[in-house]
């Protein structure tokens, strides 16, 4: 018992000239749904046109079609008996020993659902007439969530924890039609004439499951997003980070419910707003008002650095070249000191001690004697003028007084 394929792909004139009646999906179906029944279309044994079908049975014979990013499963006593993951034209056949129970295809689901097919298929002997529904395969968007009060979470920028209230919608994929007719949908929906399977639908008691758990793992979900590296802490970031956050939030829900592993659905995107409470927001502005006068203090910090190295090159540059005169001058007018004073001007080119050599030099007068009070002097004006530190001075002090 199975299906033989009769093409591959969409439904061409030619088949549509020979197939009078066939099977396909309902066309008011919502883009929200998730299963729903197959009806007859066509002619309803030559008489007039059938387009509502009374019953979703396929009988021994029926021609099913199976329309792009749908799946079509056959069911029996609740017990999956077929399965057609790619797109094409099949003829049920109820005893044919050419028929084949599942076609897989060979996208990226197929050994997903040839694994769940081999747990889940049905090993005993199935009457001819099976009740036929269509998985949507598609992203199933605008799936709406909300808070009605502050949700906690630890805030990795403010370093506390906080609260937002937060609105939005997701979308997601059935991304194993097996899993989740067998594991999820409710047996009311898996019978003959039932109603459409709508995950939007505030009477859909599985659809609000979803809802709730959903809920219920968003303090988790915002706290990972918080403290992940790449979104650099700022929950602020989530809005436009539809993809990044729904990747998070899958993760949290699959940690907690097993959306994947036992139902066969993963989220895709989300599209979320979050508002802080009266408090958060008070601690927000705080917290930025702190950080926008820590960034002015170092900008100013920064400026007053630059400019105290512009001004103490200056400085130096010009006492060395005070002191290398002076040096040059005491050498020319006495012999005896020459020797020292161009010693001197040698220290006086090097940093740090070379300026204490230039005010030694820049003292001495023509007998090579250091005036004490001249080189005090000349100590003070480099210490005024920022050349030397306060420790510089006081040994200098020291040592032209002796102490």
């Amino acid at each position: 018992m199975g299906f033989i394929q009769a093409f591959k792909g969409a439904l061409s004139g030619t088949f549509a000239d020979q197939w009078q009646d066939f099977y396909m999906p309902r066309s008011d179906v919502p883009a929200t749904s998730g299963l729903f029944p197959a009806v007859p279309r066509g002619t309803n044994n030559g008489i007039g046109e059938n387009t509502k079908g009374s019953e979703n049975i396929i009988s021994d014979g029926s021609k099913i079609i199976v329309p792009e990013g749908t799946a079509l499963i056959t069911v029996q006593d609740g017990a999956i008996t077929g399965l057609i993951a790619e797109a094409g034209g099949f003829i049920f056949k109820s005893n044919d020993p050419n028929s084949q129970s599942i076609f897989a295809g060979d996208g990226i689901l197929a050994s997903t659902i040839k694994t769940s097919w081999e747990r889940f298929k049905f090993g005993g002997q199935p009457g001819s007439q099976q009740l036929a529904f269509y998985v949507n395969l598609k992203e199933i968007p605008g799936l709406a969530f909300g808070t009605q009060t502050p949700v906690p979470y630890d805030d990795a920028f403010l370093e506390t924890q906080v609260s937002v209230v937060a609105r939005g919608t997701y979308s997601l994929k059935i991304v194993d039609p097996i899993l989740f007719v067998k594991q999820f949908v409710p047996q009311k929906y898996l019978q003959a004439n039932a109603q459409v399977f709508n995950f939007a639908d505030l009477d859909n008691e599985a659809g609000n499951q979803l809802f709730n758990e959903l809920v219920a793992v968003l303090g988790s979900a915002f706290t990972n997003y918080s403290n992940d590296s790449e979104r650099g802490g700022r929950l602020s970031k989530i809005a436009g980070d539809s993809l990044g956050f729904a990747e998070i939030l899958g993760n949290v829900v699959e940690d907690h419910y097993k959306w994947k592993t036992d139902r066969g659905l993963q989220i895709v995107k989300t599209a979320i707003v979050v508002e802080y409470d009266e408090e958060t927001k008070e601690l927000l502005k705080a917290t930025q008002d702190d950080d926008r006068k820590i960034r002015s203090e170092r900008r100013h910090i920064d400026r007053v650095e630059a400019f105290r190295g512009e001004k103490y090159s200056e400085n130096m540059q010009g006492m060395m070249a005070a002191a290398t005169g002076q040096a040059m001058q005491n050498a020319a007018s006495n012999e005896n000191g020459s020797m020292g004073a161009f010693m001197g001007m040698g220290m006086a080119q090097q940093q740090g001690a070379g300026v204490l050599g230039a005010v030694s030099n820049m003292s001495q007068n023509n007998q090579g004697a250091v005036d004490p009070t001249e080189r005090l002097l000349n100590a003070k004006k480099l210490l005024d003028a920022g050349a030397i530190t306060q420790e510089d001075y006081d040994k200098i002090k020291a040592q032209t007084l002796g102490l």
